[in-house]
């Protein structure tokens, strides 16, 4: 693809991921034993807004992953790390996706400040890619393991009532877990202490903003 048409592309999915277009390729995951009897009483009841805001802190995670991998993807010298974000990004589409439905689902919205998420994220996506492919592998592997953690806790927080919203966190969990292993198998540098601690301070500030804007 020419620079031309990957700036197009990139504006395209810009375009589409801020004004909830994105679609998933794969079913939205749901449990394993119907619960819509307890779905239905957690829209109705005060679990209603713990569980939107911890989606929607997740919906921001992945308008942030869509413009952190395209970043990365416009920027990479080997076209088999072009590939594999592309593929990554792919997925995070599924996520992008799925969140958006829950959000609906729950009576909730996305964050307000989803433009400002994604110029963000795409310009540290673009510093990354710059300083080479393996210490873009390897920021991607220490983004995905962040994330990992965090859908981890999220698993920990929301309502056991809703069994939705943690079925879609599990499955992002683990695409998160693979994309960060399969960035380490292609030979992702490990980042320095002080730079994984300053990308955790990041994601605190955002979703503790995301969590209320």
């Amino acid at each position: 693809m020419s620079l031309p048409d990957a700036l197009v592309a990139s504006a395209d999915l810009a375009l589409r991921t801020l004004s909830g277009g994105a679609r998933a390729a794969r079913p939205l995951p749901r449990p394993a034993s119907p619960t819509h009897g307890a779905d239905h009483a957690l829209l109705a009841g005060a679990w209603r807004r713990q569980s939107g805001a911890l989606m929607r802190v997740n919906h921001v995670g992945e308008v942030c992953a869509q413009a952190l991998y395209a970043a990365q993807a416009l920027v990479a010298r080997d076209p088999a790390v072009r590939a594999q974000m592309v593929a990554a990004g792919r997925e995070e589409t599924d996520h992008l996706a799925w969140t958006a439905q829950r959000l609906a689902e729950l009576g909730d919205r996305p964050s307000l400040l989803n433009p400002l998420w994604y110029a963000g994220a795409f310009s540290i996506g673009l510093v990354a890619g710059a300083a080479g492919d393996r210490v873009s592998l390897g920021f991607l592997a220490e983004t995905e393991r962040q994330v990992e953690a965090h859908l981890a806790s999220h698993l920990e927080r929301l309502p056991a009532e809703d069994a939705a919203s943690r079925a879609i966190v599990a499955q992002m969990r683990d695409d998160e877990a693979r994309h960060a292993h399969e960035a380490e198998s292609s030979g992702a540098v490990p980042l320095p202490s002080p730079l994984r601690w300053l990308m955790r301070a990041a994601a605190r500030l955002m979703t503790t903003t995301a969590h209320r804007v």
